[in-house]
């Protein structure tokens, strides 16, 4: 095996456990603000892992550049923030409670 295979199999197991973790958070953090925290930071990675991991294996059986890899990689790494900043706004304007020990509770409007 190359050098080259094994950054991908490490590209690869490093983004499953980025996804992985993304999800066990949507699962456990206690409130709305927490719970989009996890997923969008932690999934972001992994999927970016992921698409890095085969941009190089397709790179490496097919000696040309694929674009479309690095199209998806930033159209993730574009998307992803932006969407959580949306759904962090819908929620600020719909007044949806915190967790008592979330940080940053001055900055959610009371009714």
């Amino acid at each position: 095996m190359s050098i080259l295979e094994w950054v991908i199999g490490g590209l690869l197991l490093l983004g499953a456990l980025f996804v992985l973790l993304g999800s066990v958070a949507l699962l456990k953090l206690p409130d709305f603000y927490t719970r989009l925290h996890g997923p969008t930071k932690a999934t972001t990675l992994g999927l970016g892992s992921l698409v890095l991991a085969s941009l190089l294996y397709f790179n490496l059986h097919e000696q040309t550049l694929s674009l479309q890899q690095l199209l998806i990689a930033l159209f993730l790494f574009i998307s992803a923030p932006v969407t959580a900043h949306m759904l962090i706004k819908v929620a600020l304007h719909h007044r949806l409670k915190a967790c008592d020990n979330t940080q940053g509770q001055d900055q959610i409007p009371k009714d």
